[in-house]
C-alpha cells in the first residue's frame, strides 16, 4: 500500500481521537457544572455517556494500533535449531573444573577468557569427543566444548571458586578457588 494512504489514515486517526478527547472534555464541564447545580440525575446520565466514550475512545486507540501493525515490518523468522544432543554425548561440564582451576593458577589467578580456554583446551584435547568439537546448532560460531566450559565457569562463580565482580571477559579465581588450585597442584604432583 502507497505509504501517503497510510499515513493519511494514520492521520485521520490522530484527528479523530482529538476530536474525541474535545468532546470528553466538554462533557466533563457539563457534568462538572450540573453537579454544582445539584442536577443529580444529569450529572449521572453524563457520566454514564462518559464511562461509554472512554470504552470508545480505547477501541479506537486499539484500531489506531491495528492500522499501524498492518504495516509494521514483518518478524525475522526465527531460526530453525537442529535437534538437541542427547544427554551424555558430550563431555559433561564438570569435567573442565580441574582444568579451569589449574589453567588460572598457572596463569597468576586472572586472565582473559579467551586465553583461559585456549590452554583448557592444550589440557584436554585428547579427552574430548566428535561432538565436543562441533559447532551448537543454535550458534554455528561457538564450540560446543568452549560453551560448555563456560556454563562450568558460571557453576564455580555461584560456588565461590570464581569471582563474579571481575572485569567482564576475565575469569578470576576467588580465595577459596586459590585454595582448591593449589590442592589440586599438590595431589597431581
Amino acid at each position: 500500500m502507497p505509504r501517503k494512504l497510510e499515513n493519511d489514515v494514520v492521520l485521520a486517526f490522530e484527528v479523530l481521537l482529538e476530536e474525541i478527547e474535545g468532546a470528553v472534555n466538554s462533557l466533563n464541564q457539563m457534568g462538572a457544572e450540573a453537579f454544582e447545580k445539584g442536577d443529580y440525575s444529569l450529572a449521572r446520565d453524563l457520566i454514564d455517556k462518559g464511562s461509554r466514550m472512554a470504552s470508545f475512545r480505547e477501541k479506537v486507540q486499539n484500531l489506531q494500533k491495528e492500522w499501524k501493525n498492518l504495516f509494521a515490518p514483518s518478524p525475522k523468522p526465527r531460526r530453525v535449531v537442529k535437534e538437541r544432543l542427547k544427554r551424555g554425548m558430550r563431555t559433561p561440564e564438570d569435567f573442565f573444573r580441574e582444568p579451569i582451576l589449574t589453567v588460572l593458577l598457572e596463569m597468576g589467578g586472572s586472565a582473559p577468557m579467551s586465553e583461559v580456554l585456549d590452554r583448557v583446551y592444550e589440557k584436554v584435547k585428547a579427552s574430548l569427543n566428535k561432538y565436543d568439537l562441533q559447532p551448537l546448532p543454535s550458534d554455528p560460531q561457538s564450540i560446543r566444548w568452549r560453551n560448555t566450559a563456560q556454563w562450568c565457569r558460571n557453576t564455580m562463580v555461584r560456588e565461590g571458586l570464581l569471582r563474579s565482580d571481575s572485569p567482564r571477559g576475565t575469569w578470576e579465581l576467588s580465595e577459596e578457588g586459590r585454595r582448591q588450585a593449589m590442592l589440586l597442584r599438590k595431589e597431581n604432583t
